[in-house]
């Protein structure tokens, strides 16, 4: 099934900005596994959590994000799509470019793990005002 995101996480990325960036104020991540692959990218799959009412804020990544939300609920914004509300169980997919947020709503945090597959060199995330 496809539900366009975290990253919830991200991408929600919840994916949710960058691993190796900063995060926003209640955004957590934990980096899980990062591996290099062929044409000169590298993939980073991680841990995002988004506090109850934080949002990722808006960005984009240089490649795809996917992810799958493993707990709580998030509502994913991709520009030029409806948003989706993503709840444990779901996926998600991101294409690369694509300028999208990820918030948590409900009490509860949202978690996701979210894989990126980027450009070597270049940072996981950009962010969009």
């Amino acid at each position: 099934m496809r539900i366009a995101s975290l990253a919830i996480a991200a991408t929600l990325a919840l994916c949710a900005c960058a691993i190796a960036q900063t995060p926003p104020a209640g955004i957590k991540r934990t980096p899980l596994q990062r591996f290099d692959i062929e044409g000169g990218k590298e993939v980073i799959v991680g841990l995002a959590e988004i506090a109850p009412g934080a949002s990722a804020g808006r960005h984009t990544h240089f490649g795809p994000e996917t992810g799958y939300v493993i707990e709580g609920t998030s509502l994913l914004e991709i520009d030029g799509e409806p948003p989706r509300t993503l709840k444990a169980g779901d996926s998600y997919y991101i294409p690369a470019g694509k300028i999208h947020d990820a918030k948590a709503v409900g009490d509860k945090p949202a978690k996701v793990i979210a894989t990126y597959i980027v450009e070597k060199g270049k940072p996981l995330a950009t962010p969009v005002q």
